[in-house]
């Protein structure tokens, strides 16, 4: 009972509503946990149905946070629901996670990863971190109050490109289950003060061979947030930070023009002699193509420049136009004046030219 009331009593920040928010929310509300949040602004999309099990066919095109919020009450209608429908950023995350007891990061993507553990260190915050790609997962907990935190383990985000996405790179759609059924399990402890919570270790699972391994994580007295001496005392601009170019809204602030599917669909009628590079993964050029594209994921077109004929129109495209605005901005950088951005990406292409191509 002592244990229940305190669960009870308790509240819990989920950020991200999408794989690993999923299982979070439902079993963290089966367990009683009085107060949850919930911070997600998209809507839900058919490709999310594979690992997002708060959701059904029936909530495609709905808010995300309202549909979670529908079905978490269904679990347990006595919890308090408090919904954030808007971006996690520097200007409203102390805001938002301050009256939270424990954070937890559900989220997929570094800049939101670093802003998350920076609110969590200055707050005085647990965060349960988790991630996910492909077969593989990882938890922790960064409690800076007792441990490293995130920026510990992972002083400097990856390059641009070089860590695709769940939605670049796949992911097993149960994974996610997993990975947040451990978070969940996390939270719990943290809020009853109960067990050996995952403070200072690194927990790694690889769903293929069924295996879990540990590592131990230390304290980095120069860490520029939680360190002896730290420089980051403020919420700082984390796209900046991670190296992301315009990625929010496509990378349309940028130098380089962009094209209309209904354009490029009018080249290819015409067989204009142009290029167009497509820069998605290996598993998303299996589902559908443009043909005649000359494909390399963003993360290798740095390193196959020589591929590229500069003397030619260059059009990228990639799922959404997000990644193919940032290679265009590149190749702009780099010299080829020419290069532009399908604007909507292949998403667009299978929406306004070719209603019968496979979308994900």
């Amino acid at each position: 009972m002592q244990g229940q009331q305190k669960l009870k009593d308790g509240s819990v920040l989920i950020i991200g509503a999408g794989g690993l928010g999923s299982p979070l929310g439902m079993y963290l509300a089966a367990a009683g946990v009085g107060r949850l949040g919930l911070v997600d602004f998209d809507i839900v999309d058919v490709s999310d149905l594979q690992r997002q099990i708060a959701y059904g066919t029936s909530d495609i095109g709905r808010s995300k946070a309202q549909s979670m919020k529908e079905t978490i009450q269904e679990i347990n209608p006595h919890v308090d629901i408090e919904l954030f429908e808007t971006r996690f950023t520097r200007d409203n995350a102390l805001e938002i996670a301050e009256n939270f007891d424990v954070i937890i990061d559900g989220t997929d993507n570094f800049a939101t990863r670093y802003l998350v553990n920076d609110v969590c260190v200055l707050l005085g915050k647990p965060n349960v971190y988790g991630a996910i790609f492909r077969f593989d997962g990882q938890v922790s907990v960064f409690d800076a109050s007792r441990g490293p935190c995130y920026r510990c383990l992972f002083a400097e985000p990856p390059p641009p490109g070089v860590a695709p996405s769940c939605a670049e790179g796949g992911v097993l759609g149960i994974l996610p289950g997993v990975i947040g059924v451990i978070q969940a399990t996390e939270a719990v402890k943290l809020l009853l003060g109960q067990g050996k919570t995952l403070v200072g270790r690194l927990l790694l699972y690889q769903a293929l061979s069924m295996s879990f391994r540990e590592l131990k994580l230390q304290k980095n007295p120069d860490c520029p947030v939680c360190g002896e001496n730290p420089t980051i005392t403020k919420l700082i601009d984390y796209e900046e930070f991670c190296g992301i170019l315009g990625e929010e809204n496509g990378g349309s602030q940028t130098g380089y023009k962009e094209i209309d599917v209904t354009a490029v669909a009018s080249l290819i009628d015409k067989e204009a002699d142009f290029l167009l590079l497509d820069v998605r993964e290996p598993v998303e050029w299996e589902i559908c193509s443009l043909p005649n594209s000359v494909r390399i994921p963003k993360g290798e077109v740095r390193d196959r420049l020589e591929e590229i004929d500069i003397t030619k129109d260059v059009i990228v495209y990639c799922r959404s136009g997000v990644r193919s605005g940032a290679i265009a901005n590149f190749l702009c950088d780099a010299g080829f004046d020419r290069a532009q951005n399908m604007r909507g990406g292949i998403r667009a292409w299978a929406n306004e030219i070719d209603p019968t191509m496979p979308v994900y």
